[in-house]
């Protein structure tokens, strides 16, 4: 059988050209190599891969079964994948089968899919893992050849990137069963530790004959800043940027297309609401886009998108990622993107074609945030990346996986744990620790083995499996990675879905009340069985709903390059529209107090009617910031008994007390010292606490706790309050709890970041402390102390009059 013309010819038939890194990747996958397409946004990286599929099928014949599997991070690329892989097939190669399988996926589809395997399966990870949890898995993948991880510099870092190694590693073993080796292929665009990604991917034995293909296109981006007309002396965080709206909407009428990306749902729901009142005449050419939102709704928009009927659709990252040639003009980032990495991927969006010009306007959301879109523009010229850092040794994944292993059937102890030391992320696993997973999967650990409930898996002739349906069907229900609060389902009284909710932000809410959702004012009229019923509301007033883990923190490298800018600043040069506007505020941080350069690290100390105020601006993120201040809190209170109020940004952080300290005596090189620095975090930030509430998601992934049924799902605190008790009880009486010494250790590599942080001190102890003594709080210092005003839970309304008061009063001479 014959393709009805080749991928040459069918390039051409659309006015496409074959760039050589796709020809490169066609010979490899045909060759029956390894490797990763590393290629920029919108270069065409994704028919590096979707062609030869296509051939290997041409080759094994349309009535061959599953030959191929692409692994997606999210079910928006799973869509466009498949409309290019559909639309690739008609065109080469009548018959091609291509299927979905995702959360999203239909229970009447996956029938199908079983009855007649496509040959080509667009997946997740959390479906793979529950393909591989099937009792008929190993005949599922018998003709399976070529394994895909699309955009895996998005998986690399969490541990759905550990999902795939696993799934992977067992693929692998069943093509070696067969006398037969398994392609695996990555295909990545922004990471900077590429050679890390590829041996992630590939594990410890075929990493180094895996092939790197890279591409030679130079993607052109154009960065754009929207100024405000005035520049804030004194910024503060919360505008949200709606304050430059009217600076958006030109950009959107000038567009055939515009994503705007926020980095919050709630965000995006204000956005959206905002634009409607603004501009009235979007309605109906606007959309709103979120992963809460119901998945018709979602597909309506990305249909919407693909054939260019949208104006605009407001987003979160649930749109970050798109296959080559969809038809988005221009892009809108609002506020920052903490990282470059995700402000390229989101600007590649734009002019999403080999040669287009990627353009995206950057939008402040207060004053200081302009600076960011100065930083954006020199990294992404310098091609300045972050890396991904992998997850290790995540035996929560691990165990999920053994327990979906032993519920499709079995498993030897001896055969997966070969496989198991092939992966990146199990590489260092001792004998012993393996003998301790074992352990705790058949008989609940030392602590829980008197308890049946925890003794899912049973030994029968030396393989491992699941008998119990109930155990069987509630692990199941729980294969994933991603833990959130407790979702509560949104409906109409009437009937019709609109999405999902979390329990802690629905359950501050009476009936009557009303909130937006969905681009809609609701009114909540009543909560049945996790379901929160609904109608139209008329109010004209109603609460944004709020999500957990909505903060990021910069990156390192934009943080870097905030700080070149600075020294830049500080001489009063301007070298681009974004400092060039943004000298005032300088000249009025000067002459308050200090603008520090690369060599000089400023702390500010003032008296205010708040008490005495102690601030620092390493620029290195919330997350260090949190560390760092808690730290030298501790340490500043045992030189002498004080205790501080501690609120941080992501340029710097401020220590509140009402007792005067010698500044001049206390802070110097000594107090940013390294030396027993482990220590000291464990004895100010609580490190026990904190990994306390790290550990309630490991228990979830490990499997001991379970959310519940559908419809009989347990509330979040009941949740919550379990997790507590294992937490406590392997602190107890099981110390050596391969999950307890995994908690620990994210809440120091993930959440603390410690290596950064003591990179930070480390810069901070050779540069030359400044301390200033300003008389008043500086445009520095000022968003600061708004953040601890939020941080006091005041309404909108006083925030905003508490605000304008300081802000008078700080600007009177």
């Amino acid at each position: 059988m014959q393709p009805t013309i080749s991928p040459e010819s069918w390039f051409q038939s659309r006015n496409w050209k074959v760039f050589e890194f796709q020809g490169q990747a066609w010979q490899a996958v045909k060759e029956g190599r390894s490797g990763l397409v590393n290629a920029p946004t919108g270069s065409g990286k994704t028919y590096s891969l979707l062609v030869p599929i296509a051939e290997r099928v041409q080759k094994k014949g349309l009535d061959s079964g599953l030959i191929a599997i692409w692994i997606t991070p999210i079910r928006a690329l799973a869509q466009e994948i498949a409309h290019a892989a559909q639309e690739l097939g008609l065109g080469m190669l009548p018959g091609f089968k291509v299927g979905i399988r995702t959360g999203d996926t239909t229970s009447a589809e996956r029938s199908r899919q079983k009855k007649s395997q496509p040959h080509l399966l667009i997946t997740t990870p959390e479906s793979l893992h529950l393909m591989l949890a099937s009792k008929e898995y190993a005949q599922l993948f018998k003709d399976l050849e070529i394994v895909v991880a699309d955009e895996w510099h998005e998986l690399i870092g969490s541990k759905r990137g550990v999902q795939v190694e696993l799934a992977f590693s067992r693929l692998k073993g069943l093509r070696r069963e067969q006398g037969a080796h398994l392609q695996v292929w990555g295909i990545s665009a922004t990471i900077g530790n590429l050679e890390q990604a590829v041996e992630v991917l590939h594990g410890t034995v075929e990493a180094p004959a895996a092939l790197v293909i890279r591409s030679n296109i130079k993607k052109e981006v154009e960065i754009v800043t929207l100024l405000p007309d005035v520049v804030e002396t004194f910024p503060w965080a919360g505008h949200l940027g709606i304050a430059l709206m009217d600076k958006v909407l030109p950009v959107i009428n000038a567009s055939t297309s515009t994503l705007i990306f926020t980095n919050t749902r709630a965000q995006a729901e204000i956005w959206y609401q905002k634009l409607l009142e603004k501009a009235p005449e979007l309605a109906g050419w606007i959309a709103l886009h979120h992963g809460s939102l119901d998945k018709q709704v979602r597909q309506w928009v990305e249909d919407a998108l693909h054939e260019g009927i949208l104006k605009a659709v407001v987003c979160t990252s649930s749109l970050d990622l798109g296959v080559d040639f969809r038809p988005v003009e221009t892009v809108i980032q609002v506020g920052s993107p903490k990282g470059v990495s995700r402000f390229l991927q989101r600007a590649g969006r734009s002019g999403h074609q080999p040669g287009a010009l990627s353009r995206i306007y950057f939008l402040p959301t207060h004053s200081l945030e302009i600076l960011e879109g100065a930083a954006l523009r020199k990294a992404v010229d310098q091609e300045d990346l972050e890396q991904r850092i992998p997850y290790l040794r995540s035996f929560d994944v691990l165990i999920q996986y053994l327990v979906s292993l032993a519920v499709s059937g079995g498993f030897y102890p001896e055969e997966i744990f070969d496989e198991i030391l092939q992966t990146y992320s199990f590489q260092s696993i001792s004998p012993e620790e393996w003998a301790w997973v074992i352990h705790f999967i058949v008989h609940g650990g030392e602590s829980l083995d008197a308890y049946e409930e925890y003794q899912k898996v049973e030994v029968e002739d030396g393989k491992l499996v699941v008998k119990d349906r109930k155990i069987a069907l509630r692990h199941r229900m729980s294969i994933g990675t991603i833990v959130g609060d407790t979702a509560i389902q949104v409906k109409f009284v009437s009937g019709g879905y609109i999405g999902t909710i979390e329990e802690y932000f629905i359950s501050k809410l009476k009936p009557g009340d009303a909130f937006w959702f969905g681009g809609r004012n609701l009114e909540l009229v009543r909560i049945k069985d996790m379901t929160a019923q609904v109608r139209i509301s008329k109010k004209k007033n109603g609460i944004i709903p709020s999500w957990m883990g909505g903060r990021m923190p910069l990156s390192s490298n934009l943080s870097k390059m905030l700080r070149d800018q600075m020294h830049l600043m500080s001489r009063q040069q301007a070298d681009s529209s974004e400092t060039e506007a943004l000298l005032p505020l300088m000249a009025a941080q000067q002459s308050l107090s200090y603008v520090p350069d690369e060599d000089t690290f400023l702390v500010e100390y003032f008296r205010s009617k708040m008490g005495y105020h102690l601030l620092m601006y390493p620029y290195e993120g919330r997350f260090v910031h949190e560390g760092m201040a808690a730290i030298l809190a501790y340490r500043i209170s045992k030189l002498f008994p004080v205790s501080f109020s501690i609120s941080m940004n992501d340029y710097g952080f401020e220590l509140v007390t009402d007792t005067a300290i010698d500044v001049e005596r206390i802070v110097g090189p000594e107090l940013f010292s390294t030396d027993g620095l482990s220590q000291d975090i464990s004895e100010s930030i609580n490190a026990a606490e904190m990994a306390g509430r790290k550990f309630r998601d490991i228990a979830y992934i490990a499997g001991l706790i379970f959310r519940g049924f559908p419809g009989r799902q347990k509330k979040d605190r009941h949740l919550q309050a379990s997790a507590q008790l294992f937490y406590k009880v392997f602190n107890e009486y099981d110390p050596e709890n391969l999950l307890l010494k995994q908690a620990y250790e994210e809440v120091m590599t993930f959440q603390l970041e410690e290596h950064r942080l003591r990179s930070a001190l480390l810069r901070i102890q050779n540069q030359k402390i400044i301390i200033s003594r300003p008389e008043r709080a500086t445009p520095f210092a000022f968003p600061l102390m708004v953040d601890r005003l939020n941080r006091e839970r005041l309404s909108s309304e006083q925030l905003e009059d508490r605000i304008k008061k300081m802000t008078l009063s700080f600007q009177q001479d």
